[in-house]
């Protein structure tokens, strides 16, 4: 008979990934060999999701900018560069939060765009 040389080890591992399984539904919890697999595979969902979750937001926050400044009688795209031309940096996280609790701040804020923007020059872009 042939000498173990990973019973605990082994089985530590084994209970690691079983552990790690819990909630999992029939075999996939039970199993060793399924529940490996099902680890893997959540593994893999979790690394994927952790970059889609600050895709996810940032589409969020964007659209919630949005709303506001169409709100104000102005776009999105118009309200960020304006922001940009009036030197004023703030993220589209905290632009979001002040669109939501502060309505009265955000309009500000569009308006500064709005004048940055009207110092510019033609819309469309066609400067001298």
């Amino acid at each position: 008979m042939p000498r173990a040389k990973t019973i605990v080890p082994g089985r530590s591992r084994r209970k690691k990934v079983l552990k790690a399984n819990k909630g999992a539904f029939g075999g996939r919890r039970k199993l060793y060999r399924v529940a490996r697999n099902n680890l893997l595979r959540a593994l893999q969902f979790a690394y994927r999701d952790r970059r889609q979750r600050r895709r996810d937001f940032r589409r969020l926050w964007i659209q919630r900018i949005n709303a506001a400044a169409r709100q104000h009688g102005m776009s999105y795209s118009r309200f960020i560069s304006g922001l940009r031309v009036a030197g004023i940096e703030l993220d589209r996280k905290l632009l979001a939060e002040l669109a939501l609790s502060d309505d009265r701040a955000f309009g500000e804020l569009v308006e500064a765009a709005r004048s940055a923007m009207q110092g510019v020059g033609a819309p469309g872009g066609a400067e001298a």
